[in-house]
Formats: structure tokens, sequence, C-alpha cells
């Protein structure tokens, strides 16, 4: 039995797996949304946002007392990645929880989403989307092969905070986050002039735009499958005064009130420039890959 705390920039995720004949089964997930992104000050975490990490990571430790564990895994990614004093924020957080945390580079994250993501679905030839709270990271593959992979510097959660001023963006903030993302989107060479079919995506972000297109369709709670075209249609679900919005997030998502619609601008942005057809989420990501790796890299000792 292994643990991996997952830090992110919105979320903090603790997920505990059953290995058995090189698979790895989930057995608990836990996630506790901490908002690292919204401590950080010209590029610097604060000693605030450290002390959060600490507190959510002796948590999970305390919780871990209960596992019979043979190994508990931390790694952070764009939280910790994207700010000017990771060292003094990994000191801090080694010297208060007695935790050693692995930060992944961008493409270490993009190639870890894609080995979990293999592990649950059939990859074949597409585009993988992974929108987390600070960082977006797209990846292309081919016969099941990456071919190039890129982290964005942005997410959900720093959408909101660069360009919504109140708790849901107005029409104007919408173009703007969409112009931003397409800024970046033209700049990824692999991607320009290609069309890909299929996106699959992985992150809260998107598991919650599947939850709520579930929801809007009356589709099964299983269905894993959005239809690309139909995301313009989900995003026009949140017209109206902020009451009646806050409404129809909260049916679906209360836990990212404020991320979910900045997340799936992102979502519908990129997936409309590659002008894919659907999009598929996908049961594993980052951590899955990064427990495969560890486990994989152990064996190859």
């Amino acid at each position: 039995m292994y643990g991996v705390i997952d830090v992110g920039s919105n979320t903090i995720r603790l997920s505990i797996y059953e290995v058995s004949n090189g698979e790895v089964y989930p057995m608990l997930n836990n996630k506790t949304t901490a908002g690292l992104a919204g401590y950080v000050k010209k590029g610097k975490m604060t000693k605030k946002g450290i002390q959060k990490a600490c507190d959510v990571l002796n948590r999970y430790k305390e919780m871990m007392e209960h596992f019979p564990l043979e190994e508990l895994f931390v790694f952070a990614t764009a939280s910790l990645r994207n700010i000017s004093n990771t060292d003094d924020a990994l000191q801090t957080i080694q010297a208060e929880t007695g935790l050693s945390v692995d930060v992944l580079t961008g493409y270490q994250e993009a190639t870890f989403d894609f080995i979990g993501a293999a592990h649950s679905i059939n990859l074949d030839e597409g585009v993988l989307l992974d929108i987390g709270g600070g960082s977006t990271e797209i990846l292309v593959y081919e016969r099941g092969e990456i071919q190039n992979a890129v982290s964005l510097p942005f997410g959900s959660l720093s959408m909101f905070t660069n360009y919504v001023s109140s708790l849901f963006p107005t029409k104007k903030e919408k173009k703007e986050i969409e112009a931003a993302v397409l800024k970046e989107v033209e700049k990824i060479k692999f991607l320009q002039n290609k069309k890909f079919d299929t996106v699959v995506g992985i992150g809260g972000s998107i598991r919650a735009t599947k939850n709520m297109n579930n929801s809007v369709f009356e589709l099964p709670k299983e269905n894993n499958v959005i239809i690309a075209e139909d995301v313009p249609k989900l995003l026009k679900q949140f017209k109206g005064n902020e009451n009646e919005v806050l409404r129809r997030v909260l049916k679906v998502s209360p836990d990212r009130v404020h991320t979910l619609i900045p997340g799936m601008i992102v979502m519908n942005t990129v997936c409309e420039y590659v002008q894919c057809k659907d999009i598929i989420m996908s049961a594993f990501g980052v951590r899955e890959g990064y427990l495969y790796q560890k486990l994989f890299s152990k064996e190859k000792k």
C-alpha cells in the first residue's frame, strides 16, 4: 500500500493505492482546497501560504499513521514550481512536517499525466490536456507514444486571480481569459495547423465540466465523454445575475465555485484551437503516473 500527496495550486490531494501485479488500484482519495496560488505575492509564496501547506500536510501525515503504508510520496506542481522562493518553502515544509517534497518540472508533470492516463484508457492518437490551478499541460501523442509536451504558466485559479474582479467573470473578463489562453496556445509549434479528433482530459476543472455536462444533458454519472461542440452550450448556462449563476455552480461543483468557469474557458479555447470532436475524461492522471514511475524506478534499481 502506497500513499501519494499532490500539492497543487488550488487543492492538496491525498491518494492511497493498493499495488498488485504491476498495477495500482485507488483505495482512498482526500482533497483539501488550500488555494496556495492565492498566497503568492510578487512571485513569492507568503509565510502564511507555506504554513497553510504545512498544516494540510501534517493533517494528512497523521491520517497516514492508521494505514500500513510501505511508502508515502509527496510531490508539488505549479504551486511550488512557479514561485521564486521554492527552496525556502521546501526547507520550511521539511522542518515543519518531516516530509520531503519532489517539485515536478512542467515536462515531468505532462509525462506523468500521460503515464497515468495510459493505464486508464487506450491512447492511440490525440492531445492530452491537464488544467490545474496554476498550470496547464498539453501533450501530443501518436501510436501510444509521447511526441511533444509543454506546460503553460496558467490554470483555472490563476486565471480567476488575474482576470476576475468578482465571484464570476463578466462577459468582458471571459473574453480576456480566452484571449490570454489563445495567445499562449498559438505559440505552441507542435499544435500549429494540426487537427486532433480526441482530447484526453485530466484534472479537477475538466472533471467538474464532465459532471456539469452529465447533469445538463441528463447523461449517466459514469459517462466520461464530453462532445466538444457542447462546451460552449455549457458555458451559456452561466448567464444571468450572480445569484442564479451561483446556484447553478453549487449544484455541480460546490468546491470549485470561483474556478469552474475560468477552467472551462481554458478547456474550450484549447479544444476549439485543435478542432477536436470530443473530450474523454481520464480516471488516472499525474498522481498515478508519478506512482508508476516511482515503483518502476525502484524495480529497475
